[in-house]
C-alpha cells in the first residue's frame, strides 16, 4: 500500500509566496503594458505623431497582453488564485506577446534598409516599434520564467479588501486607456472604413467639415 507523504510546511509557504507574488506581478504587468500605450499616446498627442496602421495594432496587444494578466488580478480580488488561473492569464498574454511582438518586427523590417530614416520620430534613439519589439521579446521571455514556475506555485491566499482595492485600480487604469486609444483610433480614422497607411490628420474633423482642409 502506498503512503502519502503530507506536504513540508516550509514547502507550502514557499509555494503560497510564490504565488501571491504572481498575482502582484501581475498587477504590475498589467499596469506596465498600459503605462507603454499611454507613451504612445503622449508622443501622439504632444509631437503631432500620427501612429500608422501597425502602431495601432501592436497598441491592441499591449492592452490584450494586460488583458491576460487581468484574468490573473480578477481571480486575486476573490481573494485565492489557482494554479489554473495563472496558467490561462500567462497563456494569453503570452499569445498577445507573440503576435505583438511578429508585428512590431514586422514594421522594424519595413525601415531596415540604409538611408531609411523610420516612421515617427525617434525616442531615446530608437523608433517607437523596435521600442515595442523589445518590451515584447523581454515580456515573452518573463512569462517563460513565471510559467515554468507554475508547477510548485500553490493557489494564494490573499487578502481580499487589499487585492480588491489594487484590483480595481488596475482594471480602472486599463479601462480608461483602453477607451482613449479607441477614441484616438476614431479621430483619425474618421467615417472610412481603412486608416491610411501614413495619416497626416485626424480624418473625423474633416468629415464634419469642423477643419477644412
Amino acid at each position: 500500500m502506498a503512503t502519502v507523504h503530507p506536504a513540508r510546511p516550509a514547502r507550502r509557504g514557499g509555494a503560497a509566496r510564490l504565488g501571491q507574488a504572481q498575482f502582484w506581478f501581475a498587477c504590475l504587468f498589467a499596469a506596465g503594458w498600459t503605462g507603454v500605450v499611454c507613451g504612445g499616446l503622449a508622443v501622439q498627442f504632444g509631437s503631432w505623431d500620427y501612429p500608422c496602421p501597425l502602431c495601432m495594432v501592436q497598441r491592441m496587444f499591449m492592452l490584450l497582453a494586460a488583458l491576460g494578466a487581468l484574468h490573473i488580478v480578477r481571480a486575486g480580488m476573490r481573494g485565492t488564485v489557482e494554479a489554473r488561473d495563472y496558467m490561462t492569464g500567462w497563456g494569453l498574454a503570452l499569445v498577445a506577446c507573440m503576435a505583438g511582438g511578429f508585428t512590431s518586427w514586422r514594421q522594424t523590417m519595413l525601415h531596415i534598409m540604409p538611408g531609411d530614416a523610420g516612421y515617427g520620430a525617434p525616442v531615446l534613439g530608437l523608433h517607437l516599434y523596435v521600442w515595442a519589439w523589445i518590451l515584447f521579446m523581454a515580456a515573452v521571455a518573463a512569462i517563460g520564467i513565471l510559467l515554468a514556475f507554475a508547477p510548485w506555485t500553490a493557489a494564494a491566499d490573499l487578502p481580499a479588501p487589499v487585492c480588491r482595492r489594487a484590483g480595481q485600480l488596475v482594471f480602472a487604469f486599463v479601462a480608461l486607456v483602453t477607451a482613449v486609444n479607441l477614441v484616438a483610433v476614431f479621430l483619425l480614422e474618421g467615417f472610412h472604413w481603412f486608416l491610411p497607411d501614413d495619416p497626416d490628420r485626424y480624418r473625423f474633423f474633416y468629415d464634419l467639415n469642423i477643419l477644412k482642409k
